[in-house]
């Protein structure tokens, strides 16, 4: 008889994706749903020698069509060609949508964040025509801003993900906005980019609350888990919506045992608060950012500035890297 494998045994319970724009990922250890990235992914990817034709088709591809987008440089054009030309590849390894992040310098802007998506989109159809629109999901930061532009991609038929989620009230409006998906960081961005430090404020029992609420208001969006760095934190949320979880985390997953007691927060009550009945932020701005701002006494806004912060570090070295 087979080995029910870690993987094995979450899938029976989680939709799993993967986080990574590696081909030999998804063949090797899907089959997955989804696949996403970021900034972090993306530039890993290109710097391979395989992904060397893709950095230059993308730049070639943007000299050519920045006429058609001369509100960004022609390198920023090449970096999100080289986006939306590995997502194009990944796409035929994967059964479901493929998740890409705007620039994260557009995080504060309404405008520019719609336009970035919709830019994206169009560049999906430029790489491969015809490429269906219902396989993309453009992630954006859970700022204010970035959760009204999508308010706006939503009602235009663009599916988006609220991502560097750090709150319940995030989540709250996220679902008021009509977001498809929302990824709660379970660890704060620096757990995967300073050596040696350890998040030990870890949103496991924010994910389950969050589905909860979502359960109790109909909400249509998902909770896609995210940020995370062993095994244990994906067993205790085996039961949310969906899971993106790194390659080493899944090579460990397929490899071990199936853990003979991996409790899960899914199958007990929520421990975190949940918000109360008609909980709204969606016409008042200045409730939301408060509420938000003074969210374990604005800890949770530093972890989305500096979530922003790095994200824009990785944005600039892709566009060197497409200088």
């Amino acid at each position: 008889m087979a080995t029910t494998t870690g993987l094995d045994y979450l899938r029976s319970r989680t939709v799993v994706d993967c986080d990574t724009a590696d081909i030999e990922v998804a063949k090797s250890l899907g089959p997955f749903q989804h696949s996403t990235s970021n900034q972090a992914i993306i530039l890993g990817e290109l710097l391979k020698p395989s992904s060397a034709e893709i950095v230059a088709s993308a730049k070639a591809d943007a000299k050519i069509l920045h006429p058609k987008y001369s509100s960004i440089s022609v390198e920023e054009l090449a970096v999100e060609i080289g986006i939306v030309r590995l997502a194009v590849r990944m796409s035929s390894h994967i059964q479901g949508t493929v998740l890409v992040q705007t620039n994260p310098y557009h995080s504060y802007s309404q405008e520019k964040t719609v336009v970035n998506a919709l830019r994206l989109v169009q560049l999906f159809q430029h790489v491969q025509p015809g490429f269906d629109i219902t396989r993309i999901a453009i992630k954006i930061p859970s700022t204010w801003e970035g959760m009204m532009a999508c308010h706006t991609l939503e009602l235009a038929g663009v599916r988006t993900l609220g991502t560097m989620l750090f709150t319940m009230s995030q989540a709250v409006l996220a679902a008021e906005v009509g977001c498809t998906y929302i990824s709660p960081y379970v660890n704060e961005l620096r757990a995967h980019i300073q050596p040696g430090f350890v998040d030990h404020a870890k949103l496991l029992p924010l994910c389950r609350a969050i589905q909860e609420y979502y359960k109790s208001t109909n909400a249509k969006t998902q909770v896609l888990g995210a940020s995370l760095t062993s095994t244990e934190e994906i067993f205790s949320l085996a039961g949310i919506d969906r899971l993106t979880i790194s390659p080493p985390l899944l090579e460990q997953l397929s490899t071990q045992p199936k853990p003979a007691n991996a409790p899960s927060l899914f199958d007990v009550a929520p421990t975190a608060p949940l918000p109360a009945p008609g909980t709204s932020y969606l016409n008042d701005s200045g409730k939301f950012q408060i509420t938000f701002s003074r969210d374990l006494d604005g800890a949770s806004n530093v972890k989305l500035i500096e979530a922003v912060n790095a994200f824009c570090g990785f944005q600039d070295k892709l566009v060197q890297l497409m200088s």
